[in-house]
């Protein structure tokens, strides 16, 4: 097992409490005004190692994407978990892909796809609003996912890309049909446009755009998330389910004669 290095994010999980996501160095360092934490003898332990501060008993973790989403800091709504993951199959975005976003927002979804691409990918993060990038950037930061992440300010609907070859993009704005004419030139053959919308009529004026810029394999669905109250003899489903979040669709830019 890999020892935990210094400068790398880990997780302060403490059971039954609150957890935190901290940087790992050493010396004293202030966490969001609960105190000072000296991480010093942590550095190089193995994952696992446990941590006594504040009163309380912490195990020290690499920390997995849940851990890092459910501790976002959040402005703006995010796009869930479940529709996230479903964005990335749809849109083919692996290890080593070079992906833009568009709409930045908290940072979820970017930190996400941070996450997918791994060291050897780039993710391009668009919001037209200074203050959503910020918000976006200060996330991604305390995931330790900054190296792989480049935010830019631009209106992409009235401006377009200032990238190319992309392997794919993910459009989470109010009006993304405005932004496909003008990015699916950025998009490399075989790569994919990806979009998030709430309501009927932003599903269907976005996959008219898709149709228009002759996407093929277009594809759109809706998630719903269930829970399972499992007991001995008594499993069934909870009362109460995530329902509708958004609607996703994807298109495929294919490279071709016509």
């Amino acid at each position: 097992m890999e020892p935990l290095r210094e400068g790398e994010t880990v997780v302060l999980r403490r059971r039954g409490g609150r957890s935190l996501l901290v940087e790992l160095r050493r010396g004293p360092q202030a966490i969001d005004g609960q105190g000072v934490l000296d991480l010093s003898a942590q550095v190089g332990a193995a994952p696992g190692a446990t941590v006594s501060w504040a009163g309380a008993e912490y195990v020290l973790l690499r920390p997995s994407l849940s851990d890092l989403l459910g501790l976002l800091r959040r402005r703006a709504q995010i796009v869930t978990p479940k529709d996230a993951m479903y964005l990335l199959y749809l849109a083919g975005v692996g290890p080593g892909s070079r992906v833009a976003e568009s709409g930045a927002g908290s940072g979820a979804l970017t930190t996400v796809l941070a996450y997918a691409v791994g060291p050897g990918g780039r993710v391009f993060s668009y919001d037209r609003r200074s203050d959503f990038l910020e918000v976006a950037r200060r996330n991604v930061a305390r995931c330790g996912l900054s190296d792989r992440v480049e935010f830019r300010e631009r209106d992409v609907a009235a401006a377009g890309l200032d990238e190319s070859d992309l392997d794919a993009l993910i459009l989470d704005l109010p009006e993304p049909w405005e932004v496909v004419p003008r990015a699916v030139g950025a998009i490399r053959p075989g790569g994919a446009i990806a979009a998030y919308v709430p309501t009927y009529n932003q599903l269907e004026r976005t996959v008219s755009a898709f149709r228009s810029a002759r996407l093929e394999e277009i594809r759109s669905v809706e998630l719903i998330e269930r829970a399972l109250h499992v007991g001995e003899g008594g499993t069934r489903p909870e009362f109460e389910m995530l329902g509708h979040t958004g609607f996703l669709m994807a298109g495929r830019r294919v490279a071709g004669p016509w």
